[in-house]
């Protein structure tokens, strides 16, 4: 495998790849010119050039040295299309699926890793049964049930004429009601569905380019044969300096074994063949998420119509289908259980196989089981009356406690995680997965209380839905959930006031180390304090140090934010109990549960302040979301949630909005691939330089390159959240290991921050085989006051344009210079031979390539 003595004449072409970070960017700006081309990619993600720079690697003489720029856009993935919009109804979908990805990382922990991650997934699945629990009481207790019922509240609603019960016509009784109101929340999930369908043919089923030659069928045992196996080591037959032999925690558990074969090339959580490729995964959870919906929808029809013809004298026949009807809804329950709890993702290996018909024909046979309740609830049962509400209204407060049980475990199993991992930075010791979880559901209460309680106005004209007995009304505990709301933001007072203080008090102290440290620069001298008023022209100025020191201050609440959010949690949690022991031990709407003085007074403004506040967030959520579809500025306000949120795969929840990483990660990866090859021949050198949620990105991509082509990129990250954010909340993937394999796998690594950065910050990682990557934190602002280089106020710049900063030129030009360019080969003899070549398909198998 010997190759070419390599030529020397002057450096090879230089590229930099540019990755923008969240909220947007074009290429014009990306690139400083009007001018630019797209030379690979779509309307989605796309790489540009400039006008002048579409040729520049066949003119030797064009920037020889000097990097060409090179912008890839990837922000129309999260916020170009106006059905983004839509995302947002999906938001306690993606927070419980951000809450997988939080784990702790602990070696020799294979079957706790698989518990958090099943309790997770059951999480979610809880939060799907809650949202269309949610629709069918809307739908079928509300309006069917209890409005169509009544005599007063089908008064002036022609569109209820239909169905109302005292008009005698066909649809009058409440089994057909029910049946034909069922249709809305089963097409509900059926659009889920269909969303869920169409964004993973777009992502997870795209083939990335590393893995890719793996055939269908993948490398192993099947994963539903047999028990969960711990994962395999790839074997190598040997490695190069600087390849590490350490045992690594995979996402389906276990570490690698060790053997007596060559030392096993090891390759972080990111750089998996099959991390970016979820196809079989969400094909799995999708179905059984859809069953799990169109099942609920089937249980509130059949356990309403079964509970009618038990009680009957003459049912007879129809009390055994109904009895039938419910054994295999219990049976489907189950079975969407188990098969949600017993499988996770599969990284190892690149997984293009696909699941057993017990698994695909879930979707069918919920759907079947929901056309016989409908047939069953649509037979003549003249004597029938609805009153009250709809039978099985229960089902709210055992999701609530089945989704605390879940929490409290999940809890527990990552405290057990946190204790053999003693990762420091760790927000909340470990507990951000659960905190998460816990404010999954929450979002997903406030949404169906919030539904339910908007639609009973609604229907119930003036006053609280079910304060005066009247109908309809929404189940009572959802009028508890509601009555706790203002409860919630009086606590989270508290936390926020905490912050503003700290805040206030931080801005004081570095008030005084702000105007030291630019005396010291602008006067010239390097100790801070040793300049003196009068030697360079130099003077303070109050109100510039309080706006520095200010926006200083303000940039570290982002490392005491998750104080916060568990706060938030644990009053929730709290809170949350109170309000379904409420309802259960009372039986009543808080406003009626307490009799005269104080307590009454409390619990009616609390219930009547939390069902208007409840409903305006129902109302805020889709005229937010109105809004974003027609307005693309709001649109790309909403993308930047989805920028963060969504860059995790889809690995508890198939509904939640698509992984953009997904397309990504592997365009990155496959243009740094075919770049270097393409000048390997004339000493190619590239550095892949990242901005905020770009650096991540390009991490992720640099993880997934062969070791052959990592060691020979140099990556530039600034206002990066590679620690600060997510090595402290996705320990498992970002934590100190994490980052210090990466600075040394790559050839060479340089993190800038500022002060004032609210986001980005240093990566915090000590030298080792290469150097350490962060630089001294840049100036912000440039300069102190106005001078004769800097004639107007410089602007505290924060987390944007970090290159207009000259240190990001030298630092780019030093990492250039550190690169010793690819081996230089004759070309096309070295081609025809396949000498040195780095085949992108083969990016999976290390060390096999060249």
């Amino acid at each position: 495998m010997s190759a070419e003595p390599p030529t020397s004449n002057g450096p090879g072409p230089a590229l930099e790849l540019l990755v923008h970070g969240v909220g947007g960017a074009t290429p014009e700006g990306m690139l400083g010119d009007p001018r630019t081309v797209r030379i690979s990619g779509d309307d989605k993600a796309a790489v540009f050039r400039r006008a002048d720079d579409v040729h520049a690697e066949s003119d030797p003489a064009r920037r020889d040295g000097e990097p060409v720029p090179e912008a890839y856009c990837w922000s129309n993935l999260t916020s170009g299309n106006s059905a983004r919009a839509l995302w947002l109804l999906l938001l306690p979908f993606m927070v419980a699926n951000l809450a997988h990805w939080m784990r702790p990382r602990a070696r020799g922990r294979a079957r706790t890793m698989r518990l958090y991650g099943a309790l997770v997934r059951l999480v979610a699945l809880s939060l799907t049964v809650l949202m269309t629990a949610a629709a069918c009481e809307v739908a079928l207790d509300l309006v069917a049930w209890q409005c169509a019922g009544a005599t007063g509240c089908t008064e002036g609603r022609s569109w209820l004429g239909f169905l109302a019960a005292d008009r005698g016509g066909w649809w009058s009784q409440p089994g057909r009601r029910l049946a034909l109101a069922a249709l809305i929340p089963a097409a509900l999930v059926g659009l889920l569905w269909y969303l869920s369908h169409r964004t993973w043919s777009a992502y997870e089923s795209q083939r990335p380019p590393t893995g890719a030659d793996v055939p269908d069928g993948g490398t192993g045992p099947a994963d539903d044969q047999g028990p969960e196996r711990e994962p395999e080591v790839e074997e190598e037959t040997g490695h190069e300096p600087g390849d590490h032999e350490e045992e690594d925690d995979y996402e389906d558990g276990g570490h690698a074994p060790r053997t007596g074969r060559p030392a096993p090339v090891l390759r972080p959580a990111l750089g998996r063949p099959g991390f970016w490729y979820g196809r079989r995964h969400v094909a799995r959870l999708r179905a059984a998420h859809t069953a799990a919906g169109l099942l609920t929808v089937a249980g509130a029809v059949t356990l309403a119509t079964s509970r009618h013809d038990r009680s009957a004298d003459d049912a007879g026949l129809l009390a055994l289908w109904g009895r039938a009807l419910e054994a295999g809804l219990v049976l489907g329950l189950t079975t969407v259980v188990w098969v949600v709890f017993r499988r996770g993702r599969t990284e190892r290996r690149f997984d293009a196989r696909a699941d057993r018909t017990a698994v695909t024909a879930l979707p069918g046979a919920a759907l079947t089981l929901l056309a016989l309740s409908l047939l069953y609830a649509a037979r003549p049962r003249p004597d029938w009356v609805s009153g009250g509400v709809l039978p099985g209204t229960a089902v709210f407060g055992l999701l609530a406690l089945a989704q605390s049980g879940l929490a409290l475990a999940l809890a527990v199993v990552a405290v057990v995680l946190q204790r053999r991992a003693r990762h420091a930075r760790s927000v909340l010791g470990g507990l951000g997965g659960p905190a998460v979880t816990v404010l999954a559901c929450a979002l997903g209460g406030v949404m169906t209380g919030g539904t339910a309680q908007w639609a009973a106005d609604r229907l119930d004209g003036s006053g609280t839905p079910g304060a005066d007995g009247s109908v309809p009304a929404p189940p009572t505990l959802l009028s508890w959930q509601a009555s706790v709301i203002p409860v919630l933001l009086v606590l989270l007072l508290v936390p926020v006031l905490a912050l503003l203080l700290r805040t206030w008090l931080t801005a004081r102290r570095l008030a005084p180390e702000v105007e030291a440290e630019y005396e010291a620069a602008e006067s010239g001298w390097t100790t801070p304090g040793a300049a003196r008023l009068g030697d360079s022209g130099w003077r303070p100025d109050a109100i510039r140090t309080r706006t520095i020191a200010r926006v200083r201050a303000a940039a570290g609440i982002t490392d005491t934010a998750p104080l916060a959010v568990g706060v938030v949690a644990a009053a929730t949690v709290v809170l949350g109990a109170v309000a379904v022991a409420g309802a259960w031990r009372c039986g009543d709407v808080p406003g009626r549960a307490f009799h005269g003085g104080f307590p009454e007074a409390v619990a009616e403004t609390a219930q009547s302040l939390g069902s208007w506040l409840i409903g305006a967030g129902a109302i805020f959520f889709v005229a937010w979301g109105r809004r974003a579809y027609r307005d693309p500025s709001a649109r790309r306000t909403i993308g930047i949630l989805w920028d963060v949120g969504t860059f995790w795969p889809r690995a508890a929840h198939p509904f939640a909005p698509p992984c953009y990483a997904e397309r990504a990660v592997p365009d990155l990866t496959w243009r740094m691939c075919t770049w270097t090859e393409s000048t390997r021949h004339r000493g190619g050198r590239l550095v892949i330089s990242g901005h905020s949620q770009g650096s991540v990105l390009a991490a992720a991509a640099v993880w997934q390159l062969p070791p052959e082509v990592r060691g020979r990129v140099a990556l530039l990250t600034y206002g990066s959240p590679l620690e600060r954010l997510y090595g402290r909340w996705f320990p498992a993937y970002f934590g100190p290991e994490a980052l210090a394999l990466l600075r040394d796998e790559v050839h060479c690594w340089s993190n800038l921050h500022r002060r004032t950065d609210p986001i980005g910050g240093p990566v915090l990682v000590a030298a080792g085989v290469r150097p350490a990557p962060d630089r001294p934190a840049l100036k912000d602002p440039l300069a102190y006051g106005r001078s004769v280089r800097h004639p107007l106020p410089e602007p505290v710049l924060g987390h944007s344009d970090y290159q207009a900063d000259p240190e990001f030129a030298a630092v780019r030009g030093e990492l250039l210079r550190l690169i010793p360019g690819l081996p230089r080969q004759p070309g096309p003899a070295a081609e025809r031979s396949g000498r040195g070549r780095v085949t992108p398909a083969r990016a999976d198998r290390p060390g096999r390539a060249g």
